[in-house]
């Protein structure tokens, strides 16, 4: 059998620690590369060895092939493995991987050039009588002038795309000039490939996946479907195998026509091919992705087929492991993909450093993560931060544990999904399996809305008291306000008492809490003239356990350095802060921190300006667009808030990196 030494992982974050996992389990030595901002990040410090490629720019490191042939060289690497994204789908890659000797763990060049580009995929599958729907490629006008012969909507689509990047449905004419720009703006930034298309939109589709791998001999199988059709902004956030949609029929058809197509191609590494299914069970080739997916997991632990190893071992020269027969689908699998991001405000992407981070611990659960406990989740890249994955033995067991699974990720610090993703299991719509490519679309207001309404129906006594006692004894807490004891409060100096009262503001409501110790661990708490028996379990790793009135409850707690708590309990997350504990950095207090500039027109989130739509003395209204801030994979149109107003100045320029702070630009008086 051909081996590989040593492999060099093109990628960053949850997926380089993916493959790294696989090739230490293989005994093959792995090789990092990063860029200057990413140098504390896991895939860093897991590899045997990290390589600095350069500072933050993509183009200089991550996309970057002669730097990172040049690592692999010198690090007398056999192979790389590109992960998904960056350069994974990048045919010119791949030559220089051949020229320079390196085994590429992928698809051939020719296989990418055809399937990696989706104009050129659909003009090879159209001939292998696979239905697709109808499309047309071309420059602005030409798509312009062909949409006039194909019904709206219309889904536009960067060529060289993937990931849900560089994709816009559109629904009427008036609208098409500017969203081909938009599209082909990023299909530049992302992919280095301007090139679009129009095609057909499909009203209510499923979009299901099929799983092939081939190999160097002409033997292709596939790993059956993945459900993925649960997404915002195109991009996938819950996956799940089998397909809760397909007949056995339909499951068997679909699993040929990729085959074939496979076949067709020569296909000889891991790769994907994506359908469209109707209302009526029609289905419609989409598009190939010649990569690993992100999604893969689900694969894996319904066939039991790690499919990395298979990547590597094809890539080695060596024949396929497994026939068709061979492959079962066993239980039900489900991924949700943890993003930081806000599902209330049209999840919008939110970079920060997390002040909590605790995964949950269930057995029998997978975490693919890139991230530790004290990462920062930086605007340059992607918004995911991991992946949680469960199996059980049929869906309605995995949503289950799935639930569980979520309600004990704590993330504080930064927005995240992970409250959305619960609801969004629970619904009825997930339940008895009525979504589509469009559910998030449909249903998000509502579920916001639900939402809240459940978080006001948790009594305010349970988050008050938590965060009181935790306060009370939690050693960090007590060092700021000259505690001596950190087992027993109220051995202290000072003005603590048996009997006190503090201040304390919920989502900036502020409530008196009057205190009296009865014993070492047990109090009577007063609210609003309501008493409250309470003894607490225990308090530590920001989890604390107690009892009020003889009921049990479980919450989770951390603090910034403004000494501002964030509290999870129940899958809801509370904002509290004691008005008597002074801030660390108290010192370096300014006024003007605090004095709102109404006339400056900040970013909501670091990135990079993009477009400037204004110049200095244009008159503005109410939703112009006046920027466009590029952050985490997502184009974010910074519009005129004010009825009517004129720009005094424009402080920024394209291509400049900006954060929240920064004033991009200035209305006059």
């Amino acid at each position: 059998m051909n081996i590989i030494n040593k492999i060099l992982i093109a990628n960053r974050g949850e997926i380089a620690v993916r493959v790294m996992k696989t090739a230490r389990k293989l005994g093959i030595k792995t090789v990092a590369v990063y860029s200057e901002i990413d140098k504390d990040s896991l895939h860093v410090s897991f590899a045997d060895e990290s390589h600095c490629n350069g500072e933050s720019e993509l183009s200089d490191t991550y996309l970057n092939i002669e730097k990172i042939i040049g690592i692999a060289k010198k690090a007398n690497c056999d192979a790389i493995h590109p992960g998904y994204g960056f350069m994974a789908e990048n045919s010119r890659f791949v030559d220089a991987c051949n020229e320079a000797g390196i085994i590429f763990i992928g698809p051939t060049t020719n296989s990418m050039k055809v399937m990696g580009n989706k104009i050129e995929a659909r003009e090879f599958v159209s001939k292998l009588d696979i239905p697709m729907t109808k499309g047309v490629t071309g420059n602005k006008e030409t798509l312009l002038e062909a949409s006039k012969n194909i019904a709206f909507p219309l889904l536009l689509k960067a060529a060289a795309g993937g990931g849900g990047k560089g994709m816009r449905i559109v629904y009427k004419e008036a609208d098409l000039a500017e969203a081909i720009e938009a599209t082909s703006r990023e299909a530049k930034s992302y992919f280095g490939d301007e090139t679009v298309y129009i095609e057909k939109y499909i009203e209510n589709p499923r979009h299901i996946e099929v799983q092939i791998i081939g190999d160097n001999f002409g033997n292709v199988i596939h790993l059956f479907e993945r459900e993925c059709s649960i997404q915002r902004r195109y991009q996938k956030i819950i996956e799940e195998s089998p397909s809760p949609t397909l007949t056995p029929e339909l499951r068997i058809k679909m699993g040929e026509a990729a085959v074939r197509i496979g076949k067709e191609i020569k296909y000889n590494n891991a790769g994907t091919i994506e359908f469209l299914v109707d209302e009526d069970l029609n289905f419609y080739f989409l598009e190939m992705n010649t990569r690993i997916q992100v999604e893969h997991p689900v694969t894996e632990m319904v066939c039991g087929i790690d499919i990395v190893e298979e990547q590597i071992h094809i890539a080695a020269g060596n024949p396929l492991r497994y026939k068709q027969q061979d492959i079962k689908q066993n239980g039900h699998a489900i991924e949700c993909r943890i993003y930081a991001e806000d599902p209330a405000n049209n999840f919008q992407p939110s970079p920060g450093k997390m002040l909590l981070f605790k995964e949950p611990e269930i057995a029998d659960i997978r975490i693919d993560t890139g991230i530790t406990k004290d990462t920062e989740i930086k605007s340059s890249f992607d918004p995911m931060i991991c992946k949680l994955i469960v199996w059980n033995n049929t869906r309605e067991e995995a949503a289950n544990k799935m639930l569980h699974a979520l309600n004990e990720f704590v993330i504080h610090g930064i927005n995240t999904n992970i409250t959305y993703l619960i609801a969004l299991l629970q619904s009825d719509a997930f339940i008895k399996n009525r979504i589509s490519t469009k559910f998030c679309d449909d249903f998000t207001a509502q579920i916001i809305e639900n939402l809240n309404a459940e978080k006001a129906k948790i009594p305010t006594f349970i988050p008050l008291i938590a965060y009181t006692l935790y306060s009370l004894n939690n050693k960090s807490i007590q060092e700021r306000v000259h505690f001596t004891d950190e087992h027993n409060v109220w051995n202290s100096i000072g003005y603590w008492r048996d009997l006190m009262k503090l201040r304390i503001f919920l989502s900036d409501k502020e409530y008196t809490i009057d205190i009296e110790n009865i014993k070492n661990k047990e109090y009577q708490i007063n609210i609003a003239d309501k008493k409250y028996n309470v003894s607490f379990k225990s308090i530590e790793n920001n989890k604390i356990e107690l009892f009020i009135n003889d009921i049990f409850y479980t919450a989770y707690i951390s603090e910034d350095l403004k000494c501002n708590a964030s509290l999870s309990y129940s899958g809801f997350i509370f904002s509290l802060s004691r008005k008597d504990i002074l801030h660390k950095d108290t010192a370096t207090f300014r006024i003007e921190d605090y004095i709102e500039t109404t006339n400056n027109v900040n970013s909501p989130m670091p990135g990079r300006v993009i477009k400037i739509n204004v110049n200095e003395g244009d008159e503005v209204k109410r939703g112009d667009v006046l920027l466009i801030i590029e952050a985490m994979k997502m184009e974010n149109k910074i519009v005129c808030s004010k009825e009517t107003a004129i720009i005094e100045s424009v402080n920024v320029k394209t291509a400049q990196m900006v954060d929240t702070t920064t004033a991009l630009l200035t209305f006059k008086e």
